[in-house]
């Protein structure tokens, strides 16, 4: 297996929560990162998951960083995965970038 780091992995995961029927949805909705999973956004824009095994763990780690908490993972108009960190939620509690009301 190719070694993603675990950045590339959360990214993944929330492109797939993103995709999901969630998006149409205005509450916010958890999503669980399964432990032993592997998450990847390909060059093409695809995603994946992968069943991970611990023999070669440490050279996953290499190079890897973690997501800060605080961390928007979100999909452009263009396809493209972003993500941003930084406040996205309203003194009360509300997503800042939802829909116009």
């Amino acid at each position: 297996m190719t070694a993603f780091s675990i950045k590339t992995f959360a990214i993944a995961a929330a492109l797939g929560a993103l995709a999901g029927p969630a998006l149409a949805q205005t509450a916010a909705m958890p999503w669980e990162l399964k432990p032993d999973t592997g998450y990847a956004y390909d060059k093409d824009g695809k995603t994946y998951s992968y069943k991970m095994g611990t023999s070669n763990a440490g050279e996953l780690l290499k190079g890897a960083k973690k997501v800060p908490r605080g961390t928007l993972f979100f999909l452009g108009h263009n396809g493209q995965l972003y993500m941003r960190s930084g406040p996205y939620l309203e003194g009360d509690g509300k997503f800042k970038f939802g829909p116009d009301q």
